[in-house]
């Protein structure tokens, strides 16, 4: 490496020998400005001890483990797309030692997010429930098209996912309905409506819906319904690949480098404001 060339971003992967912990892993490989430092699995896995980037057919001289310490030891930064109650405690040990955290954890309750954001004060962390750029794209088109058409459109949102997924709805499906009762004035605590069964009565126009699906292997289908009387818009979002959840979690990698505290989202990742 020549002096001008800056040191690799040194990054620890949590639940790395899940789905998405493979993905991470396999992008952290491929990044020339990013090299593995640690990978974390719970107590127990009779993966403790083997080589995380096995899987690929390559070493990378990182051993699993479920230290938390030992795993973090010389990281810039832990990505972590646990649960909720495994992301709190890596960062209580993030906070201790200065490591910043990538989190695409869905789930929190309002007391843990609070949790975090206190964590922030002392280190730098990057929270979005859904890591990819498109996703993020989405949120922005949802502002604008919730504010031209706030008047005489029903809303609904519809998720799919795997069969694996244990919270819902997804926190990108919150995180949408969150953006459209946003830009109406509305609180989504209070307009949202998770279920129907049964004589439910005439749709009550200040509502947001949510629809969920669990089934096989989809990686995640997003769709935002505005529903007029002639005309319905639907703005989508489709992901294939969980390789783009990688990607956008690398890029938070690469945004925080050098910030020494503070909490911040996709949008000030990818620059939207």
């Amino acid at each position: 490496m020549s002096p001008s060339t800056p040191a690799p971003l040194r990054i620890a992967i949590a639940g790395c020998t899940g789905r998405m912990g493979h993905m991470l892993i396999e992008a952290v490989m491929a990044a020339d400005d990013c090299v593995l430092a640690g990978a974390l699995d719970r107590a127990g896995s009779p993966a403790i001890g083997q080589d995380a980037s096995a899987f690929l057919g390559k070493a990378s001289g990182v051993a699993i483990t479920a230290d938390l310490r030992t795993g973090l030891q010389g990281a810039d930064c832990l990505i972590d797309f646990t649960r909720p109650e495994g992301t709190l405690a890596h960062l209580a040990v993030c906070r201790e030692l200065g490591v910043q955290l990538v989190i695409g954890t869905t789930g929190f309750s309002d007391a843990q997010k609070a949790e975090i954001a206190a964590a922030a004060e002392d280190v730098a962390i990057m929270m979005a429930p859904n890591m990819s750029v498109g996703v993020n794209v989405v949120l922005r088109l949802l502002d604008m098209a919730a504010r031209a058409l706030n008047e005489g459109y029903d809303i609904e949102i519809i998720e799919a996912h795997h069969r694996f997924k244990v919270d819902a709805p997804s926190g990108t499906a919150l995180k949408m309905g969150e953006v459209v009762a946003n830009a109406l004035g509305r609180d989504l605590k209070e307009c949202a409506v998770y279920g129907r069964e049964g004589v439910t009565g005439e749709r009550d126009p200040s509502t947001i819906g949510f629809a969920t699906i669990r089934g096989g292997d989809v990686v995640g289908d997003h769709t935002v319904l505005f529903a007029g009387i002639g005309e319905r818009i639907e703005i989508s979002h489709k992901s294939s690949s969980r390789a783009t959840y990688a990607q956008g979690s690398l890029r938070a990698v690469r945004f925080l480098a050098g910030k020494a505290r503070g909490l911040y989202g996709m949008n000030d990742v990818l620059g939207l404001g």
